[in-house]
């Protein structure tokens, strides 16, 4: 009789709550449902990382080498450390983010919003070529560090803020292909401003011994034309320069405000978070899991492939196939044929599957990155060329942070009691890449020293053109190859994913049942 009344009561209680409960769900559904104009403004703001990084990515070196005229050795040195400080200062910052509290303007926000004015200053600052000579290597590196420092702080925060807007796998995953897409803009951006600007002063280069005989044989039909046409000095590519890191300055702070006021991040879908942890404790943690440490690795070699064509593709285009006023334009359709493929490869990645599409498409640049150093220099050719390699670029650009929410997933269903992690996740990832990306680019720089690079010059000794080949087709191959190799073992397929989506969206509704019970037993008191 008592287990009747016990049994009539609870479900006289239930139905009491069930409409509570589901006016709750409804409203826990609406929050994490995002506009249309919430994705495009937190998409906006991944912009900045991409055109200041492609800015730098695609022209630091030729600057230091041709317009900075810093010894190869020096500038070697200032792209290694300044890549390895940027690499250490990551899971810095993200540790602090993850001990940040919480503010009326959550907890990510805030610091994109305070380094924004100090990194602006600091990007200005290395295309600046000061008045003195003995001090120019300790200026790059300063500014260069610093640079890295305060645009760790802005994008640590953006990156982990993918699983504050909302709780929802899908939502995530669209906001994640918006921002893909404008990253990849911005990287059109970044290319366009800096190329096109610094490609209409170009200061001509200077003639080696080898050249001495073709100029000489030249000289009564140049000195007509010399006269003639206006004579662009080195002053007037440093001052392209700086007018260029201004107009990126600008759209740095125009995507940062877009980004502020334009996204909300929801305490709602943060749980209470674990007690705060030591940084090495950090790097076991993350480190620990198996699915993120293997998708770290896949992604340190294919990326490490990518930076090592991004760095050097410019001195390529310039000194290895000649295109000196060209290069830029080359690097453009690059990134308008990635930017054009992303939808693609959003659509293709959920029609087979995250796995595959990696496979798909970074195998998919492994030909052009054959054929751009095999077929003899022909620049229509060689715009065909890398317009489809920008398909690949493509997929290197949407998949890795793609895939990075479904790891902090499984992370949490299978601890569920560790929580507030998700900032270590994301800053650890970016450590390993920009890590191995310093080592690569200072390496490279450096091999050209070894080769005998002429700085400014209008050819260059064959040992270059070997190097260059090398930097831009070789080795981004084999590191592309041992990066699939290793993904073969990553664990994440599709149905493990989606599984790992229904248990997180059963604790998600146990949190619901447990709020409305707690709100009817405080309406009852």
């Amino acid at each position: 009789m008592a287990k009747g009344e016990g049994a009539e009561q609870y479900s006289n209680a239930s139905l009491l709550n069930k409409p509570d409960g589901i006016k709750l769900a409804k409203k826990h559904d609406n929050r994490n449902r995002l506009s249309v104009c919430n994705k495009i403004c937190y998409a906006i703001g991944g912009a900045p990382y991409q055109i200041t990084g492609c800015a730098l990515g695609f022209f630091l070196q030729i600057y230091l080498l041709d317009v900075a005229q810093l010894d190869p050795f020096y500038a070697s040195i200032i792209l290694f450390v300044g890549r390895a400080w940027d690499a250490v200062t990551d899971p810095t910052v993200g540790f602090l983010v993850s001990r940040s509290p919480w503010t009326r303007f959550g907890r990510m926000l805030p610091w994109i919003l305070f380094s924004t004015p100090l990194a602006v200053l600091s990007y200005f600052l290395i295309w600046y070529v000061p008045p003195f000579e003995n001090g120019k290597v300790i200026w790059y590196l300063f500014f260069y560090c610093l640079f890295q420092s305060l645009q760790t702080c802005f994008h640590v925060p953006y990156s982990a803020l993918t699983m504050f807007i909302s709780s929802e796998q899908k939502e995530r995953d669209s906001a994640t292909a918006y921002r893909m897409t404008v990253e990849v803009l911005g990287t059109v951006l970044g290319t366009a401003i800096q190329g096109q600007i610094v490609g209409m002063a170009n200061a001509p280069c200077l003639p080696g011994p080898g050249d001495i005989v073709a100029d000489l044989s030249n000289s009564s039909m140049s000195v007509g034309l010399n006269v003639s046409e206006p004579v662009i000095s080195l002053e007037h590519t440093r001052t392209a320069y700086m007018i260029a890191s201004g107009v990126i300055c600008l759209i740095y702070i125009l995507c940062a405000i877009v980004l502020f006021f334009g996204v909300r991040e929801q305490k709602e879908s943060c749980r209470l978070r674990s007690e705060p942890m030591s940084f090495f404790q950090g790097i076991k943690l993350v480190m620990g899991h198996g699915p993120y440490a293997k998708l770290v690795m896949v992604f340190l070699f294919t990326s490490l492939a990518f930076m090592l064509l991004e760095g050097n593709f410019a001195l390529f285009c310039s000194s290895t196939l000649g295109f000196r006023n060209d290069f830029q334009n080359i690097l453009l359709a690059i990134m308008l044929s990635a930017t054009l493929a992303i939808p693609f490869w959003q659509w293709f990645l959920t029609r087979f599957g995250k796995k595959t599409a990696v496979y798909t498409g970074t195998l998919s640049v492994v030909p052009f990155m054959i054929l751009v150093v095999c077929l003899k220099s022909n620049l229509i050719v060689t715009y065909i060329v890398s317009f489809f390699a920008g398909v690949g670029v493509a997929a290197a650009f949407l998949l890795p942070w793609s895939m990075l929410p479904d790891v902090v997933d499984d992370f949490q269903v299978q601890n569920p009691e560790s929580t507030g992690h998700e900032a270590l996740f994301y800053s650890f990832y970016v450590f390993f890449t920009k890590f191995a990306s310093g080592v690569s680019l200072g390496i490279s720089t450096l091999s050209l020293d070894f080769a005998g690079y002429i700085s400014r010059g209008c050819s260059q000794p064959e040992e270059v053109d070997i190097t260059l080949k090398v930097l831009v087709s070789a080795a981004p191959v084999a590191l592309i190859i041992i990066g699939l190799c290793i993904l073969y073992s990553y664990p994440i397929n599709e149905e493990r994913r989606q599984g790992n989506r229904k248990l997180l969206q059963e604790q998600r509704d146990n949190e619901v049942d447990s709020e409305t019970d707690s709100t009817e037993l405080a309406n009852m008191v």
